[in-house]
């Protein structure tokens, strides 16, 4: 099969994320499988030339443009990429759209389905129901029509079937599928006197980088040897980050190293002792899946999609997001390094068991074959 994936945004540090992380994989392993396979999306931030691969996958970029300011990603667009959309996009049999409430992919959907080319949306958990102003209008005109049209819509967890059908009005045809991660060589080191606790993520108002600071105060007053590192780009949260830093007079144990691009991630988790996310309303958030494939213990909160498959394979804690919960169990697992590292490996186990991308391409190709015969007349 010939498959075109498309998402929002493309950049040097990887600020979209998830959504990029999980189309690369899922291109990777379908390539593998013998399929032809094409990244395409909006661009910004590269220095030099616009790279014609990202992490190995032939890509098709375009520049970004914000044609709503003020609303981050969902007000970019980009012109160049949905022109060559509607010259090109009939050369593929399937048109695998990473959306979300934005103007580049879900117009890129509805270009897809009008040229004939029957689309699955994945959302990511990103379309919901919602009260933004804004979510209406945009319903009416874009998401609706992508999600009633596409021949699959696929959901994460039965939070976002329920969402998806209410956003849809029980029109959208979705089909269960589970993220991935490729399985990795790389393993966390085994924890030799200084331990360090890893925030790796976006820092946006709802990643909740805060109550890492703040149990990071707490607990170095027992552990003062431990260093707290965060890694990631500044989507908002930086200045109050940096102030409650410099406050805390522990800077030189508490460390903001700013953005790396996304095909570091696993050498970066792999320096590390334990990995946390304390976001909230978190989908499915693949920072956890990575950060347990490299056998890391992982702590999220009791809204991350991801919580369920953390608590059963005993690979870490869930915590309700204060600070003083997350300080309790980061105590616990620095107090007991064994136990900490057991929990590592049984998260690594689960994800090679049931998160791989083997499996999750097998269940694309059968979305797949049912989307080409739905084209069938």
């Amino acid at each position: 099969m010939r498959i075109l994936a498309v998402v929002t945004l493309v950049s040097p540090h990887g600020e979209y994320g998830g959504p990029l992380r999980v189309a690369v994989n899922q291109l990777r392993s379908l390539e593998e499988r013998g399929h032809t396979v094409v990244l395409a999306g909006a661009h910004r931030g590269f220095a030099g030339a616009v790279p014609e691969a990202v992490d190995g996958i032939r890509a098709r970029l375009y520049p970004a443009r914000t044609a709503v300011p003020g609303i981050g990603f969902a007000g970019i667009t980009s012109p160049g990429l949905l022109r060559a959309l509607r010259d090109h996009v009939a050369e593929f049999d399937v048109v695998h759209v990473h959306a979300a409430r934005d103007l580049v992919t879900l117009p890129a959907a509805l270009i897809a389905q009008r040229r004939g080319v029957r689309t699955v949306l994945q959302a990511h958990g990103m379309i919901d129901e919602s009260t933004n102003p804004l979510a209406g209008p945009l319903d009416l005109v874009l998401t609706r029509p992508a999600l009633e049209r596409a021949a699959a819509v696929t959901y994460l967890t039965e939070h976002e079937r329920a969402s998806l059908e209410v956003v849809g009005r029980g029109r959208a045809r979705t089909v269960e599928l589970a993220n991935g991660v490729p399985e990795t060589a790389l393993r966390a080191r085994e924890a030799d006197g200084e331990q360090e606790v890893l925030y790796l993520a976006r820092l946006a108002p709802r990643k909740r980088a805060d109550l890492f600071v703040e149990a990071a105060i707490t607990v170095l007053r027992t552990h003062a040897e431990t260093r707290f590192a965060l890694v990631g780009p500044d989507e908002g949260s930086g200045p109050d980050i940096t102030r409650r830093i410099d406050a805390s007079g522990l800077a030189e144990r508490i460390r903001w190293e700013g953005a790396i691009a996304p095909e570091h991630s696993l050498e970066r988790m792999a320096r590390a002792f334990c990995y946390v996310l304390p976001s909230v309303d978190e989908p499915y958030p693949m920072s956890v899946l990575e950060a347990m494939s490299v056998g890391l213990p992982v702590v999220v909160t009791e809204s991350c999609g991801l919580a369920r498959f953390v608590r059963e394979s005993d690979a870490g804690f869930v915590i309700e997001p204060r600070a003083e919960a997350l300080a309790g169990v980061l105590d616990e697992l620095l107090r007991d390094p064994a136990a900490a590292a057991r929990m590592g490996a049984r998260g690594r186990h689960a994800v090679r068991e049931h998160r791989s991308m083997a499996a999750v391409a097998r269940r694309l190709e059968e979305i797949y074959a049912d989307n080409l015969a739905a084209t069938m007349p």
